[in-house]
């Protein structure tokens, strides 16, 4: 790949070793890396720490730079998002609040004029003297007030408005057609595809009211075999983009772009200079540390690795995963739902091997971008003489490759939620090198993470809201630890509200509808969840102990009956009694905070013991409720 970093002067005249002598400085410059979609499988430093082994379950991963990160610092293995999907799962990481806390269950835009909402973490860092940026993937969803445009970073430029828009990257989307929220939505759907000459070509990927004309077709069909593009046809959702080859070679795809935004931000410190897009914007000042987030758009859909990238894993064999109709036929409504919109049954085995092939190509040309943009950062932090932070959130979520039958995320099961942090720092007594980290965290400890990484102290009252932990305080063992893992969302199927331990991943609906929160209906009826018959809260339990790849829901069965019961017991008073806020986002200040089951959010299990049944002597007849 033709890298950009070499059109930076600065870090062609420094050289960064671990040995280089840093000057103490009260504040760090902080790089947050999110990527999107990512499987942590797709690390070969996670698959050697967490089985041996450096290949993932399926096959072949590449990941050099990735692995390199991780032996210069902290890498958490069991890292869990709380929201599988890209809105709630990122703002209840840029707040440090679970969903059912912050107000966000979906893709609702957000705003800080309720007297509820707390800053976000940029807002913080800005507040303690940081120049602050965010380039590439947002998806926070947060404004300062109603009906105004974000504006919690001092700088953003956004892969889709200012890249795509201007007519960089390799393909491009506009509309949609699928399921939103229970509702199929159809609108015009089109798609421009960006060649390295210059030239585009744009042509109709859907129609609301009709098919395709065949000359419309002919011109679609004409740019699927030109990319090879493998769509998920067997989706409501059918313009998703599974697999094929980017249009443009490594170094002009939409995140090598991104790359070359952050390399350019860093590179005009306390001067002007124009972004790629031509907009003329300011760089940091080169007097204050920086706080950068960096997000990346890929593996997200459209799956669509450089060409050579994609050679290199074109023929590399790989084991799908097990699937049968029989877990189907245990999923409750809700897992059904979320089945029945991703699900592969109708992709061929070759199809399967290409979605496979092109995601984990794509991770590995992401891999290369990773190193080149903390490379990038680490001769910056040198040039300023200033200390470092380096925190890489491993996927905002997670992403299914056949598990579950599935090529989604949106589900409670492993494969959407389980990820990997990374914390890598110029200070090794903080973040030793080399360490692995097996205990629980969320992701809403990455705010307090990077509070406590610039040296802001989030033990005064002001920090209260924090729901997460300084994951420094988990690395160094300094006594706290969580006994399960939490969230919430609402999208494709309604509300659904999942809790894991060490031993068992439980599920449940927590509110008997799909609508976002609007007035007056907030919090109206809260404790629906927990009195309603079992049958209509669609509760869904895996014994992680027979069953770790989650494949038979037991919780209607007669061993796990009072089991599953109390999960929703424990569940349902924490998401729905300790703290949850449902809020009009439409309106400036009306909410309802829901306390009823105050301090039930405790990080203890304490199952009764009774209630567990022996592994292995399950009797897998359902209960007839």
């Amino acid at each position: 790949m033709k890298t950009t970093i070499s059109k930076i002067a600065f870090v062609t005249t420094l050289v960064v070793s671990s040995t280089y002598s840093f000057a103490q400085n009260e504040q760090p410059n902080i790089l947050w890396i999110i990527t999107d979609d990512h499987r942590p499988d797709s690390v070969q430093a996670y698959n050697r720490a967490t089985t041996g082994k450096s290949e993932s379950a399926l096959g072949y991963v590449s990941s050099p730079n990735i692995d390199k990160l991780a032996a210069e610092g902290v890498m958490f293995t069991r890292a869990y998002n709380n929201s599988p999907a890209c809105g709630p799962s990122r703002t209840s990481m840029h707040t440090g609040r679970y969903p059912f806390r912050n107000g966000k269950y979906a893709w609702e835009h957000t705003h800080q004029e309720a007297d509820f909402t707390r800053p976000a973490v940029s807002q913080s860092l800005r507040d303690a003297g940081y120049n602050t940026a965010i380039i590439g993937k947002h998806h926070h969803g947060i404004s300062e007030k109603l009906g105004e445009p974000s504006t919690i970073f001092d700088f953003a430029l956004e892969y889709n408005r200012d890249l795509h828009r201007a007519g960089l990257g390799g393909l491009y989307s506009t509309g949609s057609h699928g399921l939103t929220d229970g509702v199929l939505l159809r609108q015009d759907a089109t798609e421009t595809v960006f060649y390295p000459d210059g030239t585009k070509k744009q042509y109709v990927l859907s129609k609301a009211d009709r098919n395709l004309s065949a000359e419309e077709e002919a011109i679609k069909t004409s740019v699927e075999d030109e990319f090879d593009i493998l769509r998920a046809y067997t989706r409501i959702n059918t313009g998703l983009i599974l697999g094929g080859v980017n249009p443009q070679p490594a170094d002009k795809t939409v995140d090598a772009l991104i790359v070359e935004e952050f390399e350019n931000h860093l590179a005009n410190a306390s001067q002007s200079y124009t972004t790629l897009a031509g907009k003329k914007v300011n760089g940091p000042d080169a007097s204050k540390p920086v706080f950068v987030n960096l997000g990346f758009h890929l593996p997200h859909t459209p799956v669509l690795p450089p060409k050579s990238y994609r050679d290199k894993f074109k023929d590399q064999p790989y084991k799908l995963p097990e699937f049968s109709a029989e877990e189907v036929g245990s999923f409750p409504t809700q897992l059904q739902q979320i089945y029945n919109e991703s699900k592969t049954d109708g992709m061929t085995e070759q199809d399967k091997l290409q979605a496979v092939r092109d995601y984990y190509a794509f991770t590995a040309f992401g891999d290369a971008l990773i190193g080149e943009a903390v490379d990038a950062f680490k001769a910056y932090s040198a040039k300023q003489n200033r200390e470092y932070l380096i925190v890489f959130t491993v996927g905002d979520h997670g992403w299914h490759l056949g598990e579950q039958g599935m090529m989604a995320k949106f589900g409670p099961w492993k494969q959407s939620l389980n990820g990997a942090v990374i914390v890598v720092s110029s200070d090794k007594k903080t973040y030793p090198a080399g360490k692995v980290v097996d205990e629980l965290v969320e992701y809403v400890d990455l705010a307090p993470t990077l509070l406590a990484g610039a040296n802001i102290d989030i033990r005064t009252a002001q920090y209260d809201y924090l729901d997460g932990v300084d994951l420094a305080s988990i690395a160094k063992d300094e006594g706290f630890s969580r006994e399960y893992i939490l969230g919430e969302m609402n999208l494709v199927s309604g509300h659904r509200a999942y809790l894991r331990t060490e031993n068992f991943a439980f599920s449940m609906r927590t509110r008997d509808r799909r609508e976002p929160a609007t007035t007056p209906y907030l919090n109206d009826d809260i404790t629906w969840a927990l009195t309603a018959h079992p049958l209509k809260v669609d509760l869904a339990l895996y014994d992680l102990r027979v069953d770790p790849l989650e494949r038979q829901n037991v919780a209607y069965t007669v061993e796990y009956l009072k089991l599953a019961e109390w999960f929703r017991q424990k569940l349902g008073r924490i998401v729905l009694g300790d703290g949850r806020v449902e809020m009009d986002w439409n309106t400036v200040n009306n909410y309802n905070i829901s306390n009823f089951a105050d301090g039930a959010d405790d990080k203890k299990i304490n199952i009764p013991n009774d209630l567990i049944p022996q592994p292995g002597v399950t009797n897998p007849q359902r209960f007839n409720l």
